[in-house]
């Protein structure tokens, strides 16, 4: 049997588990191999498809956006802050950063596979004290 150019050999049997499933890796993507590039593809994704998106799809996509931007806002705030008061020079500042990074982004790096594995599946799931709500409204 011939597959298509559009067949992408996987069978979406719950509406939006592709997108959902794009979304969630556009995020670990961010983390992990090309930020900046994976989130402004995540950002565009999401405005395209915020409103006419079926509700799994929906979902991941706000939830993969948000917690990029808090993940971005928390970087940027926290080096900024280690920088201003320690200095660039001070040991302890790469201290804490170094603890940023291996308590908090590791974290979300944990947060975003589980949310890709439940995109996988066809569910969804909320990021403790970060993410969105979850929306529970029928379609």
């Amino acid at each position: 049997m011939r597959h298509s150019d559009a067949d992408t050999g996987f069978d979406e049997r719950i509406p939006g588990q592709n997108l959902a499933v794009i979304a969630e890796s556009l995020f670990l993507g961010n983390l992990l191999v090309a930020p900046g590039i994976c989130f402004a593809v995540l950002l565009w994704l999401w405005v395209r498809n915020k409103d006419d998106a079926p509700a799994l799809a929906r979902h991941h996509l706000k939830q993969a956006t948000y917690v990029s931007l808090w993940g971005g806002l928390l970087i940027v705030t926290l080096s900024a802050l280690f920088i201003a008061f320690g200095g660039l020079y001070w040991e302890w500042t790469w201290v804490l950063v170094i603890m940023y990074f291996t308590c908090i982004h590791s974290t979300l790096v944990c947060f975003g596979a589980y949310a890709l594995s439940k995109a996988l599946a066809g569910q969804i799931w909320r990021f403790p004290l970060i993410g969105p709500a979850v929306d529970r409204r029928p379609e």
